[in-house]
């Protein structure tokens, strides 16, 4: 019958109860992670304090797949650090290198200009239309730590999602069929 037949009839015995304390459970680790991350959160003070490193932009520093830890403090951005942003009208945060730093004397406002380690010019061709510099509003954090090639899964799965489909899938089917 095999793998797929036994799953099947493991199934069709499972009582009502096993499933939905299966059900609970799964609910559980869920609503865990949420709020792991809504910590995270509060405690970086950045919107997503984990990004994945998506182009070569950064090289030879942050590669392809290297996963970054965002950390937002009120401290003044300064040229070289290393921040995550995001542009209005696009959806994906980039990170890149802050290359100039714009102080208004007055309201002690700071604009930045940014540019990718790996690029030849500046950024102000990927922010919004008639933008020339990012505002304190459109960064999202500065690069405190990271984890090389671990993004990578991350990646795999946005680029093949029947990737992901299957992982979920055989991950569900764990769960459910699990007797414990």
């Amino acid at each position: 019958m095999g793998w797929i037949g036994e799953q099947v009839e493991s199934i069709k015995s499972l009582q009502f109860r096993q499933v939905l304390t299966q059900a609970v459970s799964l609910g559980m680790i869920v609503t865990s992670a949420l709020i792991i991350w809504k910590g995270l959160m509060c405690v970086t003070g950045s919107e997503s304090p984990v990004v994945v490193v998506l182009s070569g932009s950064m090289e030879p520093g942050f590669k392809r797949g290297d996963i970054l830890f965002l950390h937002m403090s009120k401290d003044p951005i300064r040229a070289g650090e290393i921040v995550v942003f995001n542009v209005d009208g696009r959806e994906i945060p980039i990170v890149h290198r802050v290359i100039k730093v714009h102080e208004h004397q007055e309201t002690g406002e700071v604009d930045v200009l940014t540019k990718g380690d790996n690029n030849f010019g500046d950024d102000r061709l990927l922010y919004a239309h008639g933008q020339l510099w990012l505002n304190r509003h459109h960064i999202m954090g500065r690069a405190v730590g990271f984890l090389p090639y671990v993004g990578w899964v991350t990646i795999i799965m946005t680029e093949k999602p029947i990737i992901k489909y299957i992982l979920i899938g055989a991950l569900g089917l764990l769960v459910i069929t699990s007797k414990e």
